[in-house]
């Protein structure tokens, strides 16, 4: 029998997702995580990258946020994101075209304010670009 952990992955905006899982897979801002049910309670910021759901048949879905925190209590996974979406949302070339503006934007600008910025920038279209890496490894 398959213990299952009932999840939450909410934005600002909405409620992307709610369900139960077998499996999350986030970073953490000390480093990945991998929750299962019985994991121990815990709160931790989310770093801008792909979150992983695992479900009882063993399929997969991954989704992106872009930052937030993971709040793990008993028999619930709550992921309170700045933005989140479904990786399948993602336009591939709009996240490309802002990593490149982003890096453009890092060079160009002198103050500290606009290079700030610019880094948060570069850090949410480089999460980008791994959510979508990770979407096309998990369909291969």
């Amino acid at each position: 029998m398959v213990s299952l952990t009932h999840c939450d992955i909410v934005s600002a905006e909405q409620e992307i997702f709610s369900g139960d899982v077998k499996m999350v897979v986030a970073v953490g801002t000390l480093g990945q995580l991998g929750i299962m049910p019985g994991h121990a309670p815990l709160l931790t910021g989310l770093k801008p990258g792909p979150v992983t759901l695992r479900f009882e048949d063993d399929s997969e879905e991954v989704y992106f946020a872009s930052g937030g925190y993971i709040e793990v209590q008993p028999g619930h996974v709550i992921i309170l994101a700045d933005t989140a979406l479904r990786a399948d949302d993602i336009d591939a070339a709009a996240a490309a075209e802002a990593e490149a503006e982003a890096k453009r934007a890092m060079t160009e600008q002198a103050g500290d304010l606009d290079f700030s910025m610019a880094t948060s920038m570069l850090a949410d279209a480089t999460a980008r670009q791994r959510t979508l890496e990770e979407l096309r490894k998990r369909r291969r």
